[in-house]
């Protein structure tokens, strides 16, 4: 698991830095997703309790929801165009308003 933590540093800080917060924060945190995936992966296969390995599951399914809506957003940031936030993909898979909020 050490290599593979080693490989996600790397790949969290391979696209440089652009001095855009928003953009550099979503560009270091897809790999950072990937790499929490990966490790997820991992655990469903060596790992024994079950408690834990739901929990792996539930990792993977959020974070490639993450994935794909930073994917996207990072897109229209790059483009320079859309700033509003309504324009933001939803992420209401993993973090929805609870209660009718």
């Amino acid at each position: 698991m050490i290599k593979r933590m080693e490989k996600m540093m790397d790949d969290m800080h391979a696209p440089g830095y652009s001095g855009d917060p928003n953009v550099d924060f979503l560009a270091m945190m897809i790999p950072h997703h990937k790499g929490a995936i990966e490790m997820a992966r991992l655990l469903l296969i060596h790992g024994k309790d079950p408690i834990v390995c739901k929990l792996a599951e539930d990792i993977i399914a959020a974070q490639q929801t993450e994935i794909e809506a930073m994917k996207r957003r990072l897109e229209i940031l790059k483009r320079g165009s859309e700033p509003d936030p309504g324009g933001f993909p939803a992420l209401g898979g993993t973090r929805g308003k609870k209660g009718g909020q």
